[in-house]
Order: structure tokens, then sequence, then C-alpha cells
């Protein structure tokens, strides 16, 4: 609704991830650069853990991108698959259909492949995302699929897509083998405060705005207060901050606009705010309650309530 208002090309702030609009910024960049790294080099299984909405998704594509031409990049995008279902659906991701042989044929037979892929100069990479939903079981499943190797290589590396509670299941006992095979871990945090303007204006200019920057330092530490620096909160916030200035009929983000997008997505700042209101009505409800349950207990009926209030008068009924 708001494009041609602002002079745009396409919407700026969609939440479907999307390479042509990566942030290198808030380290993002060299995130990216060492994952490249790690991936090519690297003879364990890397990991990668973000919150919520902090660009995990957006970072693995970019870094299938951003790999060579001789690596194979294969995508689980099922995390929920059982311990037996992992060699058959990274078979079937190289063009093998093995799913109906036995465990043992099915493990052989991805082997070979990834021997006769390793001798033709290429590299297997298997990206899992939202790792933190995967089984304890399949990811033991995980350790022993990087056992695939010759003499002198890993036939397969594997790279771990997962929010914070990722971390929390490789701490499972059952599992600490697999927890030795990491050897490259990287965290991606929200942006920092300096970030965030520099992120919102970079994305609407790569929208086709042309105009002076519309987040300003104010604006965006608004919108941070509510988004807390992560990138998909960011986007909804400013979308709707847009949308309200579009509605007002200005080009300037106010500071209402950012209250108006808050209030419209419920972002955690409000609803903290929402509640804090609320249980203070609660408790000043709970106060009202005591004193009228004091004063039907100590013998002194509605009427007197009604009379000594109207007075204004505290000291009692016989002062009237």
């Amino acid at each position: 609704m708001y494009l041609e208002h602002f002079g745009l090309d396409r919407p700026p702030f969609r939440i479907t991830p999307d390479t042509r609009v990566f942030y290198e910024g808030g380290e993002r960049g060299a995130v990216l650069e060492a994952l490249a790294w790690a991936v090519e080099n690297g003879e364990g299984i890397v990991k990668v853990v973000g919150e919520v909405g902090s660009g995990k998704t957006v970072l693995c594509r970019m870094l299938a991108q951003r790999l060579p031409e001789e690596v194979d990049v294969v995508y689980l995008v099922n995390p929920g698959l059982g311990p037996d279902d992992v060699i058959p659906a990274v078979a079937f991701e190289l063009g093998l259909d093995i799913r109906a042989e036995e465990r043992l044929a099915q493990q052989h037979r991805l082997h070979e492949e990834l021997v006769e892929r390793h001798a033709r100069g290429r590299q297997v990479v298997v990206f899992i995302e939202e790792a933190q939903n995967m089984p304890i079981a399949t990811l033991e499943s995980l350790r022993l699929l990087s056992n695939l190797e010759t003499d002198d290589a890993k036939l397969l590396q594997i790279v771990l897509f997962g929010q914070p509670e990722l971390d929390r299941n490789l701490d499972a006992n059952e599992i600490r083998q697999l927890r030795e095979r990491i050897t490259h871990a990287f965290d991606l945090r929200p942006l920092a405060r300096q970030d965030v303007g520099q992120y919102l204006n970079f994305r609407l200019r790569a929208a086709g705005y042309r105009g002076p920057d519309l987040f300003g330092p104010r604006i965006a530490r608004a919108l941070n207060r509510h988004a807390r620096g992560l990138i998909r909160r960011l986007n909804v916030l400013a979308d709707k901050c847009l949308l309200a200035a579009y509605a007002d009929g200005t080009h300037t983000l106010r500071l209402r606009h950012v209250r108006r997008a808050a209030r419209d997505v419920q972002a955690p700042d409000t609803r903290r705010r929402i509640g804090r209101r609320r249980a203070v009505l609660a408790v000043a409800a709970a106060i009202v309650a005591a004193a009228m349950a004091w004063i039907v207990l100590s013998g002194q009926g509605p009427g007197y309530v009604e009379t000594d209030l109207a007075i204004g008068n505290t000291t009692g009924g016989d002062s009237q």
C-alpha cells in the first residue's frame, strides 16, 4: 500500500529469507566468511546457534551461495527425522533411492556414492535447519554419518543451524561423542543497538528508496526497544511503522507511528507494559475488596460507607 508513497520498487521488509538483501553488518558478513572457511577446511561438525528471528535461515542460504562450485549442498528440511531416516534422506537428496534396503546396505550405498564424488573432487555438506527439534537419537545418528571417510578426508560435512535449545540438547550425556565432534561453533547474536538504524535504512534503499534516511537514531532506538535486535521482529515493526506513516499522509516517521506498530503486533515491550498495568489494576482491586471486607466484618453497614464517603470523613459515623 505504501510503495508509491515512499518511492519503493518492492516491499522492503518481507520476513521471507531473501539473499538479495543480506545485511553484512552486525557481524553477519564476518560470520558468513568464517562459516564458509569452516565448511571448506573443517573436518568436524559445524554449529550455528541464534535466537528465533535472528537471521539463521538467510545465513544458511547465503552460505550455500558462497561455497565453491565443487561443493554439493544437501538440505535436511525435516528435523523430526527418526534415527533410521537420516541416511535414506541424505542419499535421496544425492539422487539415490535406498529406502527399501536394509540399514547396512543403505550405509554402504551412501558410502560408495560419497567416495565416487570425492574421487571427482567434489565435497558434500549437509545443512540441517531447526536442529534444536531433532530427537537425541537422531543427533547421535549424525555422528555415525560423520564417520564416513577415506584414509585422509571426511566424506561428509554437517552444519547444524538451531535455536539456543540446541546447546541444551547437545549437553545430553548420551550424545557427548557428537558434542566432541563439533569443531566450529558460531553464535548469531541480535543486532547491536548502533546497527539497527543502518540495517533498516539498508533494507529500505535495497527496495528502491532514494530519499534521506527515514529511520533516524531516535526512531531506530524506539523500534529496537520492542525488537531487541531480532531481524524478523524489526522487519515486522518497520513495515507497520511505514504503513502508519502512510495512513497519516506523511513521509516522516514519528514515535506515534512506532507506538502504533508495536500495539498492532503486540511487541514484547508493549505486552510487558500492558501486563504491568493489569497487575496494578488487579492489586488495586484486591485492596478495595479487602477494605470492603474489613468494613463489613467490623460491623459497619453499607449506609455508613456511603454517607462517610459523601462528606469525605474518615473518622467514623458518629462525627456526622
